[in-house]
């Protein structure tokens, strides 16, 4: 949090608020509290105008009544000043405005000397005086108080508000794609975040040239590799209608099987490099049924030469809507790797239906299966689990997982180790 640019501006501005708000408020106070001293101070004032040779007894006796809700400790005591009760006041007193101690209690007094000689003091305690005074400066000061409040929650909100955006465009790149190197909107950005954004955009921009230059090299030279494998495996051909010993033709067999497991890295490299320049291609709505018989067609051949038992073993339709050659290249890759790992005789079967509007297909097979450890990497291109003696590159997984970012389609790996392997693929 300490790291946090909206919570240093929060926290900044909050103590600037509280720091004002403190000072603005102790002038305030004492202001108000001077005033409401200065207010009593004028309340002896006019008291004492009222005391006259004819109404100070009657206000000398009146002061002394008990007033019913009146504070004690703030009425008003009006005497002559030679009288001991109920304030000894001294003599020496001048006229006017003044505080003195009396008893250990602390009077502001009024002293005033009447046209026929005598000196009347009306005095109040400075304790009723000063809580007046002081209740009178909190009532000042307490909207201070409040307004810091509302000010900082208001501020908080702003804040919050003002870096939304950054939000968004923080949870939009992590929600990417990988493959999603497209620019960021700047449109919604405070002014000072768009030189950052503008500079993200071209990092982005310099990182998709590079991938493209990468993928491109490896499409063109899977290309150009291309022709020359299939010269060679011509000329293989033809040399194995020639006569030739035992031991030659084992090798050329051997030949043979290299070249036939290089045109396929090839092919599955020019897939995988087509599939990572995402184009997007226009969805159409397919029969898994109808994908299921053309990938058969392809792959019997394979299946047979390794005697599985290979077919579909749902009769449900599901219908999908994607690209038609992503489907069938995820499709035929699953298939490819269960009829390659599936030992001699064994068992590959597909299956397909829908489970809550979403369509699925399944393919299990009766080979080896996968660890659960391993069954997150071999999704990384080139990736094979270690002990496999099937030829292979590497690549059919994770053209798999390319096609499923691009169709919106989600692969799991199941099924029990050493006892085949489940893969379901959710639409």
């Amino acid at each position: 949090m300490t790291r946090s640019l909206q919570f240093r501006l929060s926290a900044w501005l909050s103590m600037l608020i509280v720091a004002f708000a403190t000072i603005g408020g102790a002038i305030a106070f004492k202001v108000a509290f001077h005033e409401a001293n200065e207010l009593q101070d004028g309340q002896l004032l006019q008291v004492s105008a009222l005391v006259t040779p004819g109404t100070l007894d009657v206000m000398e006796r009146e002061a002394l009544a008990n007033v019913a809700g009146a504070d004690h400790e703030s009425r008003l005591v009006i005497q002559t000043i030679d009288e001991p009760k109920p304030l000894s006041v001294p003599a020496a007193l001048p006229d006017g405005l003044q505080s003195a101690i009396v008893g250990g209690v602390s009077w502001r007094f009024f002293v005033k000397t009447l046209p026929n000689g005598t000196r009347v003091v009306i005095g109040q305690q400075t304790v009723g005086r000063d809580e007046i005074a002081r209740n009178s400066a909190l009532a000042t000061v307490m909207p201070f108080g409040a307004l810091a409040i509302v000010l900082i929650a208001a501020l908080h909100l702003i804040l919050q508000h003002m870096f939304r955006p950054l939000s968004a465009m923080s949870v939009d790149l992590d929600t990417r794609p990988e493959h999603d190197l497209s620019p960021l909107s700047s449109a919604t950005l405070p002014s000072e975040i768009v030189p950052f954004v503008v500079a993200i955009n071209r990092l982005l921009a310099r990182v998709e040239t590079s991938f493209a230059l990468q993928r491109r090299f490896v499409a063109d030279a899977a290309h150009e590799l291309r022709s020359p494998l299939t010269a060679l495996s011509l000329q293989v051909e033809r040399l194995n209608e020639c006569e030739l010993s035992d031991g030659a033709r084992e090798r050329l067999d051997a030949v043979r099987r290299g070249l036939a497991r290089s045109r396929s890295l090839l092919t599955q490299l020019l897939t995988f490099a087509r599939l990572q320049n995402h184009v997007s291609a226009q969805s159409l709505n397919l029969r898994v049924q109808e994908v299921f018989r053309n990938i058969l067609e392809d792959l019997m051949p394979l299946a047979e030469a390794k005697a599985i038992d290979i077919g579909v073993s749902s009769v449900q339709e599901a219908y999908v809507d994607a690209p038609q050659a992503d489907l069938t290249i995820m499709i035929k890759n699953l298939v490819d790797n269960a009829i390659r790992y599936t030992p001699h005789g064994g068992r590959v079967d597909l299956s397909t239906g829908t489970t809550e509007g979403r369509p699925w297909i399944r393919i299990e097979d009766t080979g080896p299966g996968i660890a659960p450890e391993e069954r997150t990497r071999v999704f990384d291109p080139f990736y094979r689990v270690l002990g496999s003696e099937v030829d292979g590159s590497g690549l059919g997984l994770s053209i798999v997982g390319t096609i499923a970012q691009r169709i919106g389609a989600h692969v799991t790996l199941g099924g029990a180790v050493s006892c085949g392997l489940v893969v379901v693929v959710t639409l």
